[in-house]
């Protein structure tokens, strides 16, 4: 990973990514997709949070979602200000934090820092990947897997939602090619760098 980084730098640096740069996922003979293995070491873009207490108890998506990009296609995207075939963009569950110096009702903690929604333990990841080669019907070539929603160890392979799952809200509702841009500062700042 480290060589892929460093030469992803370089070629950023010297204005010389391609989409050849983004490594792509790998997927098996049933037409499953193989879960990546280093998410956490790609480039963290930012943690949207909509937790049930502030959405009459039964929010759709109330864990923290800490999203990641895969470091080939952050730098394409940061030089060409697009996401290459081959994106992938992996999106860990994680459960609001519960505990004795939480509110029960609330959700909300009084930790050293103040009050607030803290982190608690993993709960499931899911993969975004473009992919029109593979995928021309989906809007945009994106397609969208979940590894579980569930503790570690998460599923290692898994089937794309139909299109009405995912792809038809981040049609109608992602800033910028089928991707929520407008919830990750990480990703805004590269659009605005360009």
């Amino acid at each position: 990973m480290k060589a892929l980084s460093l030469g992803i730098a370089c070629a950023l640096a010297i204005g010389t990514v391609t989409a050849q740069d983004v490594m792509r996922p790998t997927y098996n003979e049933d037409g499953t997709i193989n879960a990546p293995t280093d998410w956490r070491t790609w480039v963290y873009v930012g943690t949207p949070l909509t937790p049930n207490t502030l959405n009459g108890g039964a929010a759709p998506f109330p864990e923290f979602h800490n999203v990641y990009v895969e470091p080939g296609a952050f730098a394409h995207f940061s030089a060409i200000g697009e996401f290459a075939d081959g994106t992938q963009i992996a999106k860990e569950l994680v459960l609001v934090r519960a505990g004795d110096d939480c509110d029960e009702a609330t959700s909300v903690c009084t930790e050293v820092s103040g009050k607030g929604y803290f982190q608690g333990e993993f709960a499931g990841l899911e993969l975004t990947v473009k992919d029109a080669e593979r995928f021309p019907d989906e809007p945009g070539g994106w397609t969208y897997y979940s590894f579980g929603h569930q503790p570690e160890p998460y599923e290692t392979t898994a089937g794309a939602f139909p299109t009405e799952a995912c792809a038809d809200c981040h049609d109608k509702h992602a800033a910028t090619d089928l991707v929520f841009t407008q919830f990750y500062p990480v990703l805004r700042a590269a659009m605005a760098a360009r």
